[in-house]
């Protein structure tokens, strides 16, 4: 659609006609179908076991159906997800394992009252557990050159995570030890 305008300039001049475009607004809101997410009931506590060649874990739920579950093995995770089991969906995830595993070796199995799912380590070992941990000891001894002061933080975690008899065994070896503060041993004699 075009407006027209008119230009006069003076007597002489003819009366000159130019269209000009009206601009008419153009819906561009596209709309899309979304799917409500997913709502999961994450599966905290699992037993597992292992051999040198593969990690077992077992999930205790009943009711899975085999073509309803949804698998994610990488190399140092898992996230394994059961849909509609009894009208509710859940979730066994591990963010980061202890090492690592071959993903395309990797299965799940259901059982009547069970889930197995079978990890394929990448090295033959045993696991101290199935999340990875950073081990403190190691990290602190690390980077310590001193090797009094990897032993004194050794001892700060002890105590930091020990029990009130323990706190109090190392307090009173940490008192003992001070130069200067020890006890003299003959003064009990004297």
């Amino acid at each position: 659609m075009f407006s027209r305008q008119f230009l006069q300039s003076g007597a002489n001049d003819a009366a000159s006609v130019a269209p000009v475009p009206t601009l008419v607004p153009v819906s561009t809101t596209v709309k899309v179908a979304t799917e409500p997410a997913l709502r999961y009931t994450t599966l905290g506590s699992f037993s597992w076991d292992q051999d040198t060649d593969k990690v077992k874990i077992y999930v205790f739920l009943e009711g899975v159906n085999q073509e309803k579950i949804q698998t994610e093995f990488n190399p140092m995770s898992v996230d394994v997800k059961f849909h509609d089991v009894q009208g509710k969906n859940y979730r066994c995830a591990i963010p980061k394992l202890n090492k690592e595993i071959v993903p395309e070796k990797c299965e799940v199995l259901v059982k009547p009252k069970k889930v197995i799912i079978t990890l394929i380590k990448a090295s033959k070992g045993n696991w101290l557990d199935v999340y990875f941990k950073e081990d403190k000891i190691k990290t602190n001894l690390g980077k310590e050159r001193d090797p009094m002061t990897g032993i004194m933080s050794l001892m700060k975690n002890m105590y930091e995570e020990g029990d009130d008899e323990m706190k109090k065994t190392i307090a009173k070896a940490w008192t003992d030890a001070r130069p200067g503060k020890a006890a003299d041993p003959m003064k009990s004699y004297r």
